[in-house]
C-alpha cells in the first residue's frame, strides 16, 4: 500500500517541530509548536487539503508582508508585537520554504537565546 501524501498543514507542523526543544500542544483545540512552554506558531485548526493558516512572530518581516492581502495583524492585541496571521484559503501563493522561513523567524524570536543560537550554528 502507497504511503499517503502529508498535506501542507501535516508538513509544516513535522517542520515546526524539528526545531530544537519544539513540541506540540492543543491548547483550545487547535494546534501549536511551543519551545519549552511558549508558543513560536499557531497552526489553527487543520485547513482543507489546499489551505493554510499560520500566526507567527516576525519583527523582521512583518512590514514586508502585512501589505499582502492573506496576511493581517494577529488579533487579541499580538499584531502589537509583531504576531501576523497568514491565511490562504487555496494553495499558497508562496512557498513551503519561504513559510517555514517565517516559522523558523518566530521560533528565533520566542526561544531562548541558548536554543536559537543552536540555529545559527546548523546553518554555519
Amino acid at each position: 500500500m502507497a504511503a499517503k501524501r502529508k498535506t501542507l498543514f501535516e508538513r509544516l507542523v513535522d517542520f515546526s517541530l524539528s526545531l530544537p526543544e519544539a513540541w506540540e500542544d492543543h491548547p483550545w483545540g487547535e494546534t501549536v509548536a511551543k519551545v519549552r512552554k511558549k508558543v513560536f506558531v499557531f497552526f489553527g485548526v487543520e485547513q482543507p487539503k489546499t489551505g493554510v493558516f499560520l500566526c507567527v512572530k516576525l519583527p523582521e518581516s512583518a512590514t514586508h508582508i502585512l501589505p499582502e492581502d492573506w496576511a493581517e495583524p494577529a488579533g487579541y492585541g499580538l499584531g502589537k508585537s509583531d504576531w501576523v496571521y497568514i491565511k490562504f484559503d487555496k494553495r499558497p501563493s508562496v512557498t513551503q520554504a519561504r513559510l517555514e522561513e517565517w516559522i523558523t523567524e518566530s521560533y528565533r524570536h520566542v526561544a531562548p537565546k541558548t536554543l536559537a543560537k543552536m540555529l545559527e550554528r546548523g546553518s554555519d
